[in-house]
């Protein structure tokens, strides 16, 4: 019993010295990090905080606490990432002093967090905030404004095709109607070949609206009994009769 106390209190002491060797490189990784701030972060965490109810400092926080702040550099480079995601949603997260239930779960509770995401792992059930480059340039602090736009839409309960249905028909479409220059396109909304583009895109938006609507209304198919119609089928103009 001895020999087994002492094991135990040795592991103990390891494991707190592990723990505190980790605090002390996390704390050194977040510092690093926060150093890296420049005016290309100081962007996104400005567009971040006015989109997301959270202060500048607190998404800075956020940031250099995250697994994949690598993806903002990578974002940044040239001929870099097209596009960078932040999620805003529920996620659960466990007490640090919460015990095991009588059926082996832990008290989990959710609790609403910002996190940097390729999208494709995570369930996406709230706010997504994307960035997405225009060009294959570098990007620095002096461009950012111009390389990199900024938009949101809202996906609350996992509802994305009611969140991009709104994204589209309040924000995007009224933006590139009110648009001036179309760049070579001098006859902006009177040429053809944008009317077709905006046709297209109004298109797109109705389809989108009434899938969402059909899968909210949950369509039901009866069945239908056709053992009447063919219980005295003899010959084929019974047949062609019962078509």
């Amino acid at each position: 019993t001895s020999i087994l106390q002492s094991t135990l209190r040795k592991s103990i002491v390891v494991s707190s010295e592990s723990r505190k060797e980790l605090a002390k490189q996390a704390k050194v990784t977040k510092e690093e990090r926060r150093a890296q701030i420049d005016g290309r972060y100081r962007y996104l965490i400005s567009r971040l905080a006015d989109g997301i109810d959270l202060s500048e400092q607190q998404v800075e926080e956020i940031i250099i606490s995250d697994d994949k702040f690598q993806l903002i550099e990578q974002f940044f480079a040239p001929s870099g990432l097209k596009k960078l995601l932040f999620f805003y949603q529920d996620v659960l997260q466990q007490k640090s002093n919460a015990s095991l239930r009588p059926d082996g779960s832990t008290n989990n509770l959710p609790q609403k967090k910002l996190f940097i995401t390729m999208g494709s792992t995570e369930d996406f059930t709230g706010t997504c905030a994307f960035f997405l480059r225009t060009s294959d340039e570098v990007v620095t602090a002096s461009n950012v404004s111009q390389e990199v736009n900024f938009g949101m839409f809202d996906c609350t309960d996992g509802n994305i095709l009611q969140g991009l249905e709104f994204f589209l028909s309040q924000i995007m479409i009224p933006a590139l109607k009110s648009q001036q220059n179309w760049g070579a396109l001098k006859e902006g909304l009177k040429n053809s070949q944008i009317q077709e583009f905006l046709y297209a895109v109004d298109k797109f938006v109705s389809t989108l609206s009434s899938s969402r609507q059909n899968m909210e209304d949950k369509i039901q198919l009866m069945k239908a009994d056709i053992d009447i119609y063919v219980r005295n089928l003899q010959n084929p103009s019974d047949y062609i009769t019962a078509g």
